[in-house]
C-alpha cells in the first residue's frame, strides 16, 4: 500500500478507541519506509494521548463513584454559564449522566474549544439520563440581583428535569430552597464529569442565545463577546446606547 494510502487511512482512524488505533499500529509497525514509520510514531502519540484521557476521565468520575458507592443512584450535576456579561440571560444546566457510560474529553467550558464543546454537547444530550435548562432573562437579573437570578434558574433546571436526582453536585454554590442533599465542589466543572457535563451544555445553550441576538443587534457584537464586557462592546453602549438584552444594572456605568 502507498504511504498516501496509509496517511489517509491515518486520518480515519477513530482516536476514542484504543482497539482502532491499536490495530493501526499493528498492521503498519514492521514496515521500515520512513514515511510510515513517522506515521506509526504518530499514531503512537495518539495511543499515549488517549490513555491519559481515559485515566483524567476516569478520575473525573471520583465524586460520581463515591457517591454510587453510598447507595445514591442518580446524581446530578449543575452549573451556570454567564454571571459575568453585560447582556443576555444566565443560564444553568442540570445533568444526570448514565452510571456506566464515561464520556471522554469533559472539562470546564472555558478549558474546551468551541468546536469540542458542540462535539461533546450532543454527545450529552444523547447519552444523558435526563437533563435540563434553566434560564433568567437581564430583566430578572436586574430585578433580583445576579446571584439570586443564578439560584432561580437552577432550581428551574432542577425541577424540569424528568427524573428526580437523589444527590446535586454543584459547582461551589449550595442553592437555597432545594430540598436534595447538596454537595458544593469548588472548581467542581474540572472535578466532576457531570459538573462538566453541564458546564458545557450550559455554554453551548447560551453561545447560541447570543448568536441569536446578533442577528437583532449586530453593532455589539454579540457572536463574538457573546454579552461580555469587551472593549468593542463596551465602544457600542456608548455609542449606540443599550439594547433592551442589556443588564441596566451591569451597564451604568458606561451609560
Amino acid at each position: 500500500m502507498g504511504i498516501g494510502e496509509i496517511k489517509q487511512e491515518f486520518k480515519e482512524v477513530n482516536y476514542s478507541s484504543e482497539a482502532a488505533i491499536i490495530e493501526f499500529i499493528d498492521k503498519y509497525e514492521n514496515d521500515e519506509r520512513a514515511g510510515v514509520i513517522n506515521i506509526v510514531n504518530s499514531a503512537k502519540k495518539k495511543l499515549d494521548e488517549l490513555k491519559k484521557e481515559i485515566e483524567r476521565s476516569y478520575n473525573m468520575r471520583s465524586f460520581e463513584r463515591k457517591y454510587y458507592d453510598m447507595g445514591y443512584n442518580y446524581i446530578c450535576g449543575i452549573d451556570e454559564v454567564g454571571r459575568g456579561p453585560l447582556a443576555g440571560p444566565v443560564v444553568t444546566c442540570a445533568v444526570i449522566l448514565p452510571k456506566d457510560e464515561t464520556i471522554l474529553y469533559l472539562n470546564d467550558s472555558k478549558q474546551v474549544s468551541k468546536k469540542k464543546r458542540e462535539e461533546l454537547y450532543e454527545i450529552i444530550i444523547d447519552k444523558a439520563l435526563a437533563y435540563s435548562i434553566g434560564i433568567s432573562s437581564e430583566e430578572r437579573i436586574d430585578e433580583i440581583n445576579i446571584l439570586q437570578a443564578t439560584y432561580e434558574a437552577m432550581r428551574m433546571s432542577i425541577d424540569n428535569l424528568k427524573i428526580k436526582p437523589d444527590i446535586l453536585l454543584n459547582d461551589a454554590v449550595k442553592i437555597p430552597n432545594v430540598n436534595i442533599h447538596q454537595v458544593p465542589i469548588i472548581k467542581g466543572d474540572t472535578l466532576s464529569a457531570s459538573i462538566a457535563a453541564a458546564s458545557i451544555v450550559a455554554k453551548v445553550t447560551r453561545d447560541r442565545i447570543m448568536h441569536e441576538y446578533d442577528s437583532i443587534y449586530p453593532e455589539y457584537g454579540f457572536a463574538d463577546n457573546v454579552g461580555y464586557g469587551s472593549a468593542k462592546h463596551i465602544e457600542a453602549i456608548k455609542k449606540y446606547g443599550p439594547t433592551p438584552i442589556h443588564r441596566k444594572t451591569f451597564i451604568k456605568n458606561f451609560v
